[in-house]
């Protein structure tokens, strides 16, 4: 049976993510520095927050495949939910991303991740940050749902304290439907591969750390 009230709630909080996350990226470029790197960690930080509070108690709140493929093969999550979720997260993405393009047709990259430095500086960043926030998922959610009282918290200090460091160096963007969007979009496809392969290996090898552990 369709779980079509969660997919929905993936489409919506997905669409937020990278609305308001690339969108702070977007608009200070248009304004010249006004947000300012800390205000970018921020606004991905409380955007992720807020989405969990909103929607964890529907979906999970996953808002990310490497979360969702991560759930998976922790067996915290059906097979069978595992397309369908990516899908809704993939289609939010994108069409956050359209709608940053229709408002800001200027803009070249749309707050695509690329790499500061060497490829694989930035792919073994987004692998080990993908990891910590993996492995602070899997602690502080129920089961395969982001909700609580401290896991909207917890995940989005994570995701600010990442992107706060590392953002400059690799993006940090630890999700590949947050990266795969304005790349597509934009028409700057050249380093996507480090920003889906890595987050899905951090996240469940985060996954695999968290079952020895509970062992």
């Amino acid at each position: 049976m369709m779980n079509v009230k969660s997919y929905l709630a993936e489409f919506i909080g997905t669409f937020a993510l990278v609305f308001c996350g690339t969108g702070a990226i977007v608009i200070n470029d248009y304004t010249g520095g006004a947000v300012g790197h800390i205000g970018i960690s921020i606004t991905f930080g409380l955007i992720v927050s807020a989405m969990i509070y909103s929607l964890g108690d529907i979906s999970g709140a996953h808002l990310n495949p490497a979360v969702t493929i991560a759930f998976w093969a922790g067996r915290l999550f059906p097979g069978r939910e595992v397309f369908p979720y990516i899908f809704s997260q993939l289609i939010g993405a994108v069409m956050a991303s359209l709608v940053l393009l229709i408002l800001f047709p200027a803009n070249a990259t749309l707050g695509a991740t690329v790499p500061a430095g060497s490829g694989i500086q930035s792919f073994v960043l987004e692998f080990i940050l993908s990891f910590i926030l993996m492995f602070v998922i899997v602690h502080v959610a129920k089961g395969s749902k982001e909700q609580g009282m401290f896991a909207g918290l917890a995940i989005g200090s994570v995701v600010l304290l990442e992107a706060m460091f590392a953002g400059p160096v690799c993006g940090a963007s630890m999700n590949p439907a947050r990266s795969i969007a304005p790349a597509l979009v934009s028409g700057h496809p050249d380093h996507l591969w480090i920003y889906i392969l890595a987050p899905v290996l951090g996240a469940v090898l985060a996954m695999g750390a968290w079952k020895v552990l509970k062992k």
